[in-house]
C-alpha cells in the first residue's frame, strides 16, 4: 500500500525530473537535430554509420541542452514577466538557479568529452563553441542591448550543421558554410514573426526585440529582405553540396511560398492589418520550411545513390 507521504515524494521526483528537462528546451533542439543527420548525410553523401549519428545526435543534444538551461539560468529574471515563459521550472522554483547551473555546466562537459571520444575533437570544439557565442554573446550582451540580437545570436543555433559536417569529414568546407549561412539568414524571420505575437511579453520585460522598437511595417520589411537572401542561398547550396533536381525543385517551391508568405505580411503591416495572428502562420511555415529543407537534402543523396546502384 502506497503512503500519502511515498505519492508526494513521487510526485515532487517526477516535477523536479520534468524541470530539469524543461531546462534543456526539448523543441528547440528537436529542430537542431533535424538538421544534423540531413547534413551528415550530405556530407557521407550517403548514409553515414549508425553508431556515428548516434553519437553526433548524444553530443549535440546534451551540448544545446546545457546552453538552453544556461540561458534560462540567466533570463530567469525577465522570464518571470513574460506570459510565455512564467512557467519555466526557475522561475516556479522547481530547482535553485546553482542546482540548474551545475545540471547546465555537466552537460557541456559531458557533450564535449563525448563528442571527442566517439566523433572528433573538431566537433566537440564547434559544439561548445555554440554554447560559448549563445551565452556570453547572445543573452549576456546583444538580448537586452540591441534590437540584432537575434540576429547575431542566431549564428548559434546554426553551428550543428558545422558540428554533423565535422563528425562525418572531421573537416569543414563551402558547403556547410553555405548550410551554416541558411540556418543563419533563416532565424530572423522566423524568430520576429515569434516576436511580433509576443510584443508586449518583450516590452514588458524590455527586451528591444525589432518588433518591440520598430513598426510592423518595418519588421515586416526586414523579414521580406532576409527571406529574399535566404532564398539565394538555400538555391546555391544545390550546386556546391552536389545536390541534384529533387532538392533545386523543393528548394524552390520552398522559397517561393517563404517569400509570398512575407510579402503577404508586410502588405497587411502596410495597411495596419498585421498581428500576432498573421506573424504565426509565417513562424509555423518557416519551421516546416527548415525541416521540409534538410530533409530533402537527404533525400537526394539517397534516392540518387538508390537510382544509380
Amino acid at each position: 500500500m502506497v503512503t500519502q507521504v511515498e505519492q508526494v515524494a513521487a510526485s515532487d521526483w517526477r516535477r523536479t525530473l520534468g524541470g530539469y528537462v524543461a531546462l534543456t528546451k526539448p523543441r528547440i533542439i528537436e529542430l537542431l537535430l533535424v538538421t544534423t543527420v540531413p547534413t551528415m548525410v550530405v556530407a557521407q553523401q550517403g548514409w553515414p554509420s549508425i553508431g556515428l549519428v548516434v553519437a553526433t545526435l548524444v553530443g549535440g543534444t546534451l551540448a544545446a541542452g546545457g546552453a538552453n538551461a544556461l540561458n534560462m539560468v540567466i533570463d530567469r529574471d525577465i522570464d518571470k514577466l513574460m506570459e510565455r515563459t512564467k512557467n519555466r521550472p526557475l522561475v516556479t522554483g522547481v530547482m535553485t538557479p546553482r542546482a540548474a547551473a551545475i545540471f547546465a555546466i555537466g552537460l557541456e562537459v559531458v557533450a564535449f568529452a563525448e563528442l571527442w571520444w566517439l566523433v572528433n575533437l573538431l566537433s566537440a570544439v564547434l559544439a561548445v563553441s555554440a554554447t560559448l557565442f549563445y551565452v556570453f554573446v547572445y543573452t549576456i550582451w546583444l538580448k537586452r542591448r540591441s534590437s540584432q540580437n537575434i540576429v547575431i545570436g542566431g549564428a548559434a543555433g546554426a553551428v550543428p550543421v558545422l558540428v554533423g559536417w565535422s563528425a562525418v569529414t572531421n573537416s569543414l568546407s563551402w558547403a556547410p558554410i553555405l548550410l551554416f549561412a541558411a540556418i543563419f539568414i533563416w532565424t530572423p524571420p522566423h524568430f520576429w514573426a515569434l516576436a511580433v505575437r509576443y510584443r508586449d511579453d518583450y516590452a514588458a520585460a524590455d527586451v528591444p526585440m525589432l518588433p518591440v522598437v520598430a513598426s510592423m511595417e518595418r519588421t515586416t520589411l526586414e523579414m521580406l529582405i532576409y527571406t529574399l537572401v535566404l532564398a539565394a542561398v538555400t538555391m546555391l547550396v544545390g550546386p556546391v553540396a552536389h545536390l541534384g533536381a529533387i532538392y533545386a525543385i523543393v528548394a524552390l517551391l520552398l522559397n517561393i511560398g517563404f517569400i509570398m508568405m512575407c510579402v503577404q505580411l508586410y502588405m497587411k503591416a502596410r495597411r495596419g492589418e498585421a498581428g500576432g495572428k498573421e506573424a504565426m502562420r509565417v513562424f509555423h511555415y518557416s519551421i516546416s520550411y527548415l525541416t521540409v529543407l534538410f530533409v530533402v537534402m537527404a533525400a537526394d543523396v539517397l534516392i540518387r545513390n538508390l537510382v544509380n546502384g
